[in-house]
């Protein structure tokens, strides 16, 4: 009997479509608590953590040399919309399989979580050339921080001043 509560095969695919993307996005776990699930995640990045700790963490006790001869950062000095700030990282590399950029880690000093993203590249990638636009929560230092094939580390930071609605404050 159907009582009407008929389902359209489209209102059941769209359905399903939302149950797909709650899964993905990490809100729809079996057998544990979403926000357990959370929690995990936002540890395994590194929340509430110091750059410091952070820095430890991905590349232990490792040194770090200045990458200003080889390693571009451009940031801007102002940023009129923490939300949006656009971040490009270019590192002078021959990318052959003997020798090129493996990991480019870009690093907000202030964040709630430093570590804001980290790009694979491979000798095939032919440039080591990584952009996006993240998220800055204060004004503080960006690194971009570059781990060679041969286990080189690369850094270079620059401040970058996050104004509210463009004021200057």
């Amino acid at each position: 009997m159907n009582h009407g509560r008929s389902i359209s095969r489209r209102r059941l695919l769209g359905g399903l479509g939302v149950l797909g993307v709650a899964g993905a996005a990490g809100g729809l776990t079996l057998g544990r608590p979403a926000r357990a699930g959370a929690q995990q995640q936002a540890a395994a990045l590194g929340a509430q953590e110091s750059v410091q700790d952070a820095l430890r963490r991905l590349f232990g006790s490792r040194p770090m040399k200045d990458g200003a001869g080889s390693v571009t950062l451009d940031v801007p000095l102002i940023a009129e919309n923490g939300a949006v700030v656009p971040v490009g990282v270019e590192v002078a590399s021959p990318m052959t399989a003997a020798n090129h950029v493996r990991h480019v880690y870009i690093v907000a000093d202030k964040n709630r979580i430093p570590v804001i993203t980290r790009a694979t590249l491979f000798p095939e990638s032919g440039r080591a050339f990584v952009s996006a636009n993240v998220r800055l929560g204060e004004t503080g230092d960006v690194r971009a921080i570059v781990e060679q094939s041969d286990g080189t580390l690369l850094q270079v930071k620059r401040e970058v001043k996050v104004t509210v609605g463009g004021c200057g404050g």
